[in-house]
């Protein structure tokens, strides 16, 4: 797919969302914004060298939010015949008028809107065969078998997808831009009848050729999942734990979902009277970055039309705002951070970007040095999380550690905390790198309880 391709389907999709616009005025709507969702994927599998699974869908669809006073309605559709449109209107407008008012409901003032927007350089247009994906499944399982103590396999699989999102509105606003994500992973069990063990590793980035080799995703799969064998019981204690950074952008992920201006506004978050606390210890600093280019969750303007920017979460410890759309900024009596996400069926609603926390000082040998015993953590199970109370209990899998080394595998163990006490607790390494979205550094969190046998 070419570039010029991509201009002329943005284009085109703006062409019909003015349409669209001008429809439901006609049909009784005060204000009204729509979004178009255009997405293409391409994925397959293969397990023990066969094919196992090959898959390509296209599909695109059409949201509409109308407005009558502070009434609200939301519809969508596949069909863009000038027919279903006028009753995509129709309807859309006969729900508004009986729906009950939302005092905060709204589209963003002209002078809120996005005036400009960034190069994030989030669209790859190389379109990658379905040859090319299997040769790169092939690779990836296969380097994953040759590692010694791997006695099965799940698989290797590749895909790749790209999604072309436009948003206007009866304010003026009229933009669009597109996004696409290679993605690629090997999952392969290790040892023998019931003492078998599993373990995978994937990537995911932007641009195909920034995706790691597959033989390098393969032997690393294969490695992680033999030296989970022979797994032992812990004791239950109070002891530091280290979270792996594939598992530790979670504590991101539990603060950005604390912090959301809809759960602050309703009051179910335990972080609502924390604005302005020291949350972190004052070396922990965290930050949600849409301008990041070629980042996985990059986006140049919000889904009101409102322009993003790099925002510091946390700094220094300290806790700095709320992740808000237009609604929960109103309610709050703020201004919008130009978090809003939205799909073709719902309103806006606050999401972040890029979240992640920076990078520390230490190294991670350094970070459990002084530890005489604790876990290191590869991987948690459930989501014991209460985001009303902050309570955290998981269950977890990874290693013991024994005087400042990793010793043997351990699993069926469950962590406890609350996330108050973890948050004032953790330790950031210096080995952070963006993989997934929400991404931190290797971190320790001291004092945690752990559950064993």
């Amino acid at each position: 797919m070419s570039n010029d391709k991509l201009t002329v389907d943005q284009t085109q999709a703006l062409e019909l969302l003015s349409d669209l616009i001008g429809r439901a005025k006609k049909c009784g709507a005060q204000a009204a914004d729509a979004i178009y969702i255009n997405g293409i994927s391409l994925s397959l599998s293969q397990r023990l060298g066969k094919p196992e699974h090959l898959e390509r869908s296209e599909g695109a669809d059409i949201g509409l939010r109308v407005l009558i006073g502070k009434r609200q309605a939301m519809v969508s559709s596949s069909d863009y015949s000038a027919e279903a449109l006028d009753e995509l209107c129709q309807r859309a407008v006969a729900m508004a008028k009986v729906v009950p008012e939302d005092p905060y409901c709204g589209l963003a003032e002209p002078e809120q809107l996005a005036q400009s927007v960034p190069d994030i350089d989030s669209y790859d247009p190389v379109e990658p065969t379905a040859e090319h994906l299997a040769d790169l499944a092939k690779r990836a399982e296969e380097a994953a078998l040759a590692v010694d103590g791997v006695s099965n396999s799940e698989g290797g699989s590749a895909s790749w997808g790209m999604n072309t999102v436009a948003l206007a509105a009866s304010n003026g606003f009229s933009r669009s831009y597109s996004n696409s994500r290679h993605s690629l992973s090997a999952s392969v069990l290790a040892g023998e009848g019931t003492g078998m063990e599993r373990d995978y590793d994937y990537a995911s980035t932007v641009y195909g050729e920034d995706l790691r080799s597959p033989e390098d995703i393969g032997r690393s799969a294969g490695e992680k999942a033999v030296q989970r064998l022979n797994p032992r019981k812990t004791k239950t204690a109070a002891v530091p734990v280290i979270f792996d950074p594939r598992v530790s952008g979670g504590m991101v992920g539990h603060l950005s979902s604390a912090i959301n201006g809809a759960a602050i506004a309703r009051g179910t978050s335990f972080l609502k009277d924390k604005m302005g606390e020291r949350l972190f210890p004052k070396t922990i600093n965290i930050f949600d970055d849409p301008h990041r280019k070629r980042g996985l969750k990059s986006r140049p303007f919000d889904a009101e039309g409102i322009a993003t920017q790099k925002r510091a979460l946390i700094e220094n410890g300290e806790l700095k705002t709320w992740v808000m759309d237009l609604r929960s900024a109103r309610q709050l009596g703020l201004d919008s951070t130009g978090n809003a996400g939205r799909g073709t069926s719902s309103p806006p609603s606050p999401s972040s970007s890029n979240l992640y926390m920076a990078a520390g000082a230490l190294s991670p040998a350094e970070l459990m040095a002084d530890i005489k015993e604790g876990l290191y953590v590869t991987e948690l199970i459930g989501f014991g999380v209460n985001g009303v109370t902050g309570d955290y209990s998981r269950g977890a899998s990874g290693f013991w550690i024994e005087n400042g080394k990793i010793s043997y595998p351990v699993n069926e163990v469950t962590i406890a905390g609350n996330l108050i006490d973890m948050f004032a607790e953790i330790t950031a390494a210096n080995d952070l790198v963006f993989r997934y979205g929400t991404d931190a550094p290797t971190i320790r969190i001291d004092g945690m309880t752990l559950a064993g046998a």
